[in-house]
């Protein structure tokens, strides 16, 4: 059965959301059964996940975003996180099995958030010096340890845990504007797949005869230096061949696609995949062949392969019509029930709850004094986060001010409150405002204009 997307059109701005770095201590288990301990940030350490980190000047982690760690959405039956996740997975067994008879593709949902910055960065050859290492972007548990910003931060020990095709899916971690379409907590699924030399070529004419790789030859925009050319065209058709499926499933068979080339660190060539949806292109994910290093790294040197990642909710958003980011986080009954049919495969639009009233209140101040680096707009968009939680719907700039004599520079932002499940008043904002006020000029060292 085909699974049709609802037909309700979400504005432009809820599907446009950036692929800055799609797929943006071991393969550590999650529990899953039992009691999940509670997240500590102390003094000296933070505790997560039973585990005890000591802390630096690194740590930027709060404590607001160590209570999603555990929750596991794209493992509660039922959530359309989850029901995205398992009708990609449903879609992978069916339609590629092993000799055996089992599934090709091997499936890991429950693999610990917590990394350490070798696996998040460096296993993938993201330079030094790459802007996506950033404190700001980041949480850090401290300087050698974060919650991953992508779910390829497991890729390399999964290789080199002698896999050869499997599909990974779990919760990532980035400060990032605030938006309808934005959170700091959400979720991803990737899939890799490789090659020997036998199983690329076996279906080829006088296939015994060609070779992954070649000597002496040069990168260019279509392959890297060790690969050849015929291996690089063969595993990018069965790429996309493989991609394009997946999204007619999802979309429907009739799915417009267009591939646009990109730039990642960790495969080459690379690209995006767009769909047309509603009249609009949208990208949906993003892919390429495997760096050669990685492999080497990862102790699978003879093999060739493809990778690609997608974000769960932003699927989610679009198939089912999901307006707001936040409502993934709800426990309101009236947003969960909506997606609780036993068909797998039965499309689900969903219908918005009451829209609450929005509350807005403007807050306006001037920078430090310590040069434009000492300021960064996502420290500001985490200390309101922390301060005002899911109440905070949006947070706009409205205007940068420097002032003609002294120099000195000025923000001013407006932050949207709206309560997902009831109206809230004025006063009850007006308490959250005056807070995230008091916490940037003590912990921003901003000096108020209100």
């Amino acid at each position: 059965m085909t699974f049709l997307p609802c037909v309700q059109p979400l504005p432009r701005s809820v599907l446009h959301r950036l692929l800055s770095h799609f797929w943006t201590s071991g393969c550590r288990r999650l529990a899953t059964e039992g009691h999940t301990p509670q997240p500590v940030i102390g003094q000296d350490s933070v505790e997560v996940l039973g585990r005890s980190y000591p802390r630096d000047d690194f740590t930027n982690v709060t404590p607001k975003i160590l209570a999603r760690v555990g929750r596991n959405l794209h493992n509660q039956k039922h959530h359309p996180l989850w029901r995205i996740k398992e009708r990609i997975k449903a879609h992978f067994y069916s339609c590629y099995v092993a000799r055996s008879g089992n599934p090709l593709f091997s499936v890991h949902d429950n693999l610990s958030p917590v990394v350490t910055v070798e696996q998040n960065f460096d296993s993938l050859l993201i330079p030094p010096d790459h802007p996506s290492r950033k404190r700001g972007d980041n949480y850090y548990l401290n300087r050698a340890t974060m919650l991953r910003a992508h779910t390829s931060a497991h890729q390399a020990e999964l290789v080199r845990a002698g896999l050869d095709a499997f599909l990974l899916a779990g919760d990532v971690y980035r400060r990032d504007e605030i938006d309808s379409s934005h959170y700091p907590v959400f979720h991803q699924m990737e899939g890799v797949r490789l090659f020997s030399n036998h199983e690329l070529f076996s279906k080829v004419h006088n296939g015994d005869e060609l070779s992954l790789f070649e000597r002496g030859g040069r990168r260019t925009p279509q392959k890297q230096e060790t690969h050849s050319l015929e291996a690089v065209k063969l595993v990018e058709f069965h790429l996309k061949q493989t991609l394009t499926r997946l999204v007619s499933h999802l979309f429907g068979a009739d799915v417009e696609v267009r591939w646009v080339d990109c730039y990642f660190p960790f495969t080459h060539p690379s690209f995006e995949m767009e769909v047309r949806f509603h009249g609009d292109w949208m990208e949906v994910l993003g892919c390429g062949v495997m760096e050669q290093e990685l492999l080497n790294s990862a102790g699978a040197g003879n093999k060739l392969g493809w990778a690609f990642g997608l974000g769960l909710e932003r699927l989610a958003m679009v198939l089912f019509s999901i307006p707001d980011i936040r409502l993934f986080w709800s426990q309101d009954q009236r947003f969960l029930q909506q997606f609780q049919v036993q068909d797998l495969h039965q499309p689900v639009c969903f219908q918005p709850l009451s829209k609450y009233p929005a509350l807005y209140n403007d807050i306006s101040f001037w920078l430090p004094d310590a040069g434009p680096q000492s300021f960064a707009d996502n420290d500001f968009y985490e200390l309101v986060r922390s301060v005002g939680g899911d109440l905070v719907e949006k947070v706009t700039l409205l205007d940068e001010f420097t002032h003609p004599k002294t120099g000195r520079r000025s923000h001013s932002y407006r932050i949207v409150y709206r309560h997902m499940e009831r109206t809230l008043t004025q006063q009850e904002v007006r308490q959250v405002h005056e807070q995230i006020e008091r916490s940037a000029e003590a912990e921003l060292g901003v000096q108020g204009r209100y």
